[in-house]
């Protein structure tokens, strides 16, 4: 079950890099920070401070307040 586990997770990975090169195509968006995005999810390594707000338990700003020019 462990091996089935592993790689269903690498394969919704596989997919969520190719959600987001679809996105960022559509968007036509092609900053540092999408490239960053793509490299990321496109390898093996896992950085747990790859997002780029803080944690929960972090103090400052809110994911939802790091983009306010994104927004429509």
């Amino acid at each position: 079950m462990a091996d089935r586990t592993v790689a269903e997770l690498r394969q919704k990975i596989a997919q969520a890099r190719e959600v987001i090169a679809h996105l960022i195509d559509k968007a036509a968006f092609n900053g540092a920070e999408a490239h960053r995005a793509l490299d990321y999810f496109g390898g093996d390594e896992f950085d747990g401070n790859f997002l780029p707000w803080p944690h929960h338990g972090d103090e400052g700003l809110r994911p939802e307040d790091l983009n306010a020019a994104n927004d429509d």
